[in-house]
């Protein structure tokens, strides 16, 4: 589960230390002045820093906190190169995930993918949900069994997956191509967009195709968990043999 790091000292040792590190809260009220190296490499590593009132941290943590307490991934992200290593076979998908917000929809995707054979999701860095304790936890133990990459830059990721031979699937629902026409015998990387605003226009110009769900109802869209689910299983339907079991 997402473990708790209380202190000066103790977070500041975190912050040198290779740890992913997903959040730091800061009292409002503490003396920035005193926490100025704490701030200083926050922002070197690119760390979300929220400033909180101190009943927020005594929320979090029983320990003496002085001010500062870090939230730490429950899982070690792996690097987009070694992840993309492992995608040299044909048939190899993984789902990427632009800027989902929702740490339910994250845990519900990363079971997905597991009863699916992804081989992996990738998230940005900023601006989305990581691995926190409530993924983990909707995951239902997936979370351990499906790697996730953390990226500064999707659209420099997609130009690796180019590179490595994978086609590039975006969301849309103004798309032609209905998602039961997705290929099923190339590498695919597919992309879910955030749950208010969909891909952001940059990354979706960078789609080899778009794809669309058929909806006949009311609402205009789905959650993003039940569409990344019908996509994923879609392509499962199209590279894995019926057996008896279904």
């Amino acid at each position: 589960m997402e473990e708790v790091v209380a202190g000066r000292h103790a977070v500041k040792a975190l912050l040198r230390s290779e740890q992913t590190i997903n959040k730091i809260f800061i009292q409002d009220s503490a003396n920035r002045g005193q926490l100025e190296d704490i701030l200083k490499l926050a922002k070197a590593n690119k760390v979300n820093v929220q400033f909180a009132p101190k009943n927020k941290l005594d929320g979090l943590t029983d320990e003496r906190h002085q001010g500062v307490v870090a939230m730490t991934s429950p899982q070690d992200y792996m690097d987009i190169k070694e992840l993309i290593s492992k995608c040299e076979h044909p048939n190899s998908h993984v789902m990427i995930l632009d800027g989902l917000e929702d740490p339910h929809n994250l845990g519900s995707i990363l079971r997905t993918a597991d009863a699916t054979g992804f081989k992996g999701i990738i998230i940005p860095k900023h601006r989305a949900v990581g691995l926190t304790s409530t993924v983990a936890k909707t995951s239902t133990g997936a979370i351990q069994h499906v790697p996730v990459s953390r990226v500064g830059n999707i659209n420099q990721t997609i130009d690796q997956l180019k590179d490595a031979g994978f086609w590039i699937v975006g969301t849309d629902g103004d798309a032609k191509t209905d998602y039961r026409d997705i290929p099923g015998d190339v590498n695919l990387a597919i992309i879910i967009g955030n749950e208010g605003n969909g891909i952001s226009k940059k990354t979706l110009e960078k789609c080899d195709f778009t794809v669309r769900i058929p909806m006949v109802g009311t609402v205009t869209s789905l959650n993003a968990s039940v569409s990344a689910a019908l996509l994923m299983y879609e392509v499962y339907r199209k590279h894995q043999p019926r057996t008896s079991k279904g």
